[in-house]
């Protein structure tokens, strides 16, 4: 029991990030609808020239960034509390719930804590690394020559990699809420976990946002049809 509490943050983070995209098949997610938002994007960014998608792409890595960087404080936070073993014993004993554990079974649970704030940089750098390439790509477009759907379509899947990943960061954070909880109970572990699920699952298909973005996305849409109608047949 001890063993499962302490992976099983890990196991369902791991399923999570396979499920969702099967999931998306049949309902689109919230980021699926920021996906075609992206592609908008830098369609329209390609007709204007000023700094406006610059500093849009900008504040985006600055964001990712704190939260790499944030991950990379952890990691090292966690890799101390190794050389404090003894203290942290100590202090389990007043917060655990009806339980003691072990210095095995606490160091086991520390090396799953470390896997996830791992987990968390290297997913946050990539993004950073994507959403770098993202704006030479964005920088990159001769706005004398419009660019091919192709080149749209390859800047803004740059774009969703990004995202992609920054969100697979984001879910090792609230995975590891559930590894704190741990040192309260095992079973308040599990509990987080499949909260914290549900929590997920909320945000990505069935949120207030994830309304406002269809909508969004479904009235950009016909606006770009009219359009498009309009100019073929100006009559």
């Amino acid at each position: 029991m001890t063993l499962l509490a302490s992976v099983f943050p890990l196991i369902c983070y791991f399923a999570y990030n396979l499920t969702v995209p099967l999931i998306e098949r049949k309902r689109p997610s919230l980021s699926v609808i920021m996906n075609i938002e992206r592609r908008r994007w830098v369609a329209n960014a390609a007709k204007r020239e000023n700094p406006f998608d610059a500093i849009l792409a900008g504040n985006i890595m600055s964001s990712v960034s704190f939260l790499a960087s944030t991950a990379a404080l952890l990691v090292l936070a966690v890799v101390a509390v190794f050389g404090q073993l003894s203290s942290l014993m100590s202090a389990l004993d007043t917060i655990a719930i009806d339980r003691v554990y072990s210095s095995g079974e606490v160091v086991l649970h520390l090396v799953v804590m470390l896997a996830m704030f791992v987990l968390a940089f290297f997913a946050f750098t990539l993004a950073l690394r994507q959403f770098n390439h993202f704006c030479i790509l964005l920088g990159a477009i001769d706005h004398a020559y419009p660019p091919s759907d192709a080149e749209v379509e390859a800047i803004a899947q740059i774009n969703s990699l990004g995202a992609q990943n920054f969100n697979a960061g984001v879910r090792a954070y609230y995975f590891s809420v559930a590894t704190v909880a741990w040192f309260a109970a095992e079973w308040l572990s599990i509990v987080t976990c499949i909260a914290t699920i549900l929590i997920l699952i909320h945000r990505e298909f069935f949120s207030s946002a994830h309304r406002v973005a269809a909508s969004a996305a479904v009235l950009a849409s016909r606006q770009s049809r009219l359009r498009e109608k309009k100019e073929t047949d100006p009559a």
